[in-house]
């Protein structure tokens, strides 16, 4: 799943290629690309025509791109999505599920999504934040975040610490590779209880969440394999920067121990037994 440094990559990349550009027409390939706009795909169609983009703008893993009509277009990459942009004519891709076409003839917006988890849909009235992912909390990379909010509200909860930074009602965009990371610089295990920390360590923490966003974007977020792409299709490089996520049976960088693998969430949580204990008493189910 893109976490934030990569949707912030695909922020920027629609940010230089399709602000102030109008919309000359859409065309929905795949039904399922916006089954969230519930109208169909002729009025998803319909309400873009003769549009001007006049931003691209994000929330967690969310993206919006507001309309001049007060509108806004919602994106989500799912697990496979990418927003890609490519000069008219261009040979369509396989997974192609939705395009857009400029009055300016340039490069087309396309929407490829080989799983089609992800998708697009219009909101309506939704150009400063569209109502959908209204709830969805800021990011730590964002000025307005609250540092202080954000360890009031974990050590109010009972439950683990991976778990609330995955938490989108707390802190949005930081996913499992992230988090795994983040945990690994602070030394923490993620199943520690969020009750049982202090407020500094927790704030270290959040420290240390933001270095490693900030060190991802600026290799533009990690790729894995071909699907993790910026809108002119290339691969981030932070894989090649993960001290931990991905490493099972590999030495710590901080120690020396094997690096473990554990079931979390029907996913992995990656960690080193010896700078990361597990604790002793589990958080509260």
């Amino acid at each position: 799943m893109p976490e934030l440094p990569e949707v912030e990559t695909v922020r920027e990349g629609l940010s230089r290629w399709v602000t102030n550009r109008r919309v000359e027409a859409v065309e929905v390939r795949h039904p399922r690309a916006i089954r969230r706009h519930l109208a169909g795909a002729e009025h998803f169609a319909a309400v873009l025509a003769g549009r001007t983009i006049l931003a691209a703008c994000r929330r967690g893993k969310y993206l919006w791109l507001p309309l001049d009509s007060g509108d806004a277009v919602i994106g989500h990459l799912g697990m496979s999505g990418q927003l890609l942009v490519r000069p008219a004519g261009t040979a369509d891709e396989i997974h192609l599920r939705i395009r857009f076409t400029f009055d300016d003839g340039g490069p087309e917006l396309r929407f490829v999504d080989q799983r089609t988890f992800g998708g697009l849909s219009v909101s309506e009235g939704g150009a400063t934040l569209p109502s959908e992912i209204a709830h969805i909390a800021r990011d730590p990379m964002d000025p307005e975040f609250s540092d202080a909010g954000f360890v009031a509200a974990v050590r109010r909860r009972r439950t683990e610490i991976k778990r609330a930074l995955l938490d989108q009602t707390l802190i949005s965009g930081v996913g499992n590779i992230y988090a795994d990371e983040a945990l690994w610089r602070a030394r923490l295990h993620g199943a520690r209880p969020t009750d049982a920390l202090t407020g500094p360590a927790i704030t270290r923490l959040l420290g240390h969440v933001r270095d490693v966003l900030g060190e991802a974007l600026k290799q533009g977020g990690t790729s894995f394999d071909a699907l993790y792409v910026n809108v002119n299709g290339e691969s981030g490089y932070f894989d090649r920067e993960l001290n931990v996520y991905g490493r099972e049976g590999l030495p710590c960088r901080h120690c020396g121990a094997l690096v473990r693998r554990e079931a979390f969430m029907n996913r992995s949580s990656f960690s080193c037994p010896r700078c990361q204990p597990r604790p002793r008493t589990p958080a509260p189910g």
